[in-house]
């Protein structure tokens, strides 16, 4: 398949990055394999908040998410000031908010398709209780901890 028709760039037609840059992008992807630390990247991309406004929607004690904005700072996908006795944090790197804005924004649109396919009757049994994932009509499937740690 040609290049023009949708198929694979041909060698030499794009530069092959790094194993530095692939390393660099694996870890990145590994923090926020997390769901806490992947909502509060997606919490940050909406806006600056302080630990204890990240604590209390992220669901997760204030200690857990002190550790997870530590490690997402030494990637540098967040940074923080200092405002007063405060450290606010917010999205270090704008290409990431924008992967994981595309990426939950697909995830969600998917979702939501799903549910008007199957009707109210299916729903109910959707989402049940805060923290657990259930399958449609089935009980849990597994137990999502608050802290994605």
């Amino acid at each position: 398949m040609a290049a023009g028709e949708g198929g694979v760039v041909g060698a030499g037609q794009y530069e092959e990055p790094s194993g530095e840059v692939l390393g660099r992008a694996a870890e990145a992807f590994g923090l926020l394999a997390a769901p806490a630390r992947l909502h509060i990247v997606w919490l940050l991309a909406h806006g600056e908040r302080d630990v204890s406004a990240l604590a209390e929607q992220v669901g997760g004690a204030l200690p857990a998410v002190s550790q997870h904005l530590s490690k997402l700072k030494l990637a540098g996908l967040v940074r923080s000031r200092r405002e007063g006795r405060r450290q606010v944090y917010y999205v270090g790197d704008p290409g990431v908010v924008a992967v994981v804005r595309l990426m939950i924004g697909q995830l969600a649109e998917r979702e939501q398709e799903q549910e008007q396919e199957q009707g109210p009757e299916h729903r109910r049994g959707s989402r049940q209780g805060h923290g657990q994932v259930y399958e449609r009509g089935a009980g849990p499937v597994r137990r999502l901890r608050g802290t994605g740690a």
